[in-house]
């Protein structure tokens, strides 16, 4: 069984930070890709940020310059930094990860609500 657990989400004011946190339950180190994604209500799936088993990595336009995504291989751990946040940036952010014997795997969301 593959497990990622995603942490660090809560109610922040706006221009505030939060560090989301997905750990997985076997080791990232050959793992394709992992990313973050969120879901506002009434708003479908989106991509926020996304690294490469290289370290490349993109973001959506709205948060490029506030967040910063990586990981840390030896701790099978994903982080995603959130600086500035605005209340458009309320959703639930779930943790991705796809490998080669599991090519989607998602964590259970973690809450970021950013009031004005």
């Amino acid at each position: 069984q593959v497990q990622l657990v995603e942490s660090g989400g809560g109610l922040v004011q706006a221009g505030g930070s939060l560090r989301l946190s997905c750990a997985a339950s076997v080791s990232i180190f050959s793992v394709n890709a992992m990313g973050w994604y969120r879901q506002a209500p009434g708003k479908p799936r989106e991509l926020v940020a996304r690294i490469s088993r290289n370290g490349n990595t993109n973001y959506a336009d709205s948060v490029k310059g506030r967040f910063t995504i990586d990981r840390n291989r030896v701790k099978n751990t994903l982080w995603l930094q959130m600086n500035s946040l605005k209340p458009e940036d309320t959703a639930v952010n779930y943790c991705n990860a796809v490998w080669i014997d599991f090519p989607d795997v998602w964590g259970q969301g973690t809450q970021v609500t950013v009031s004005s």
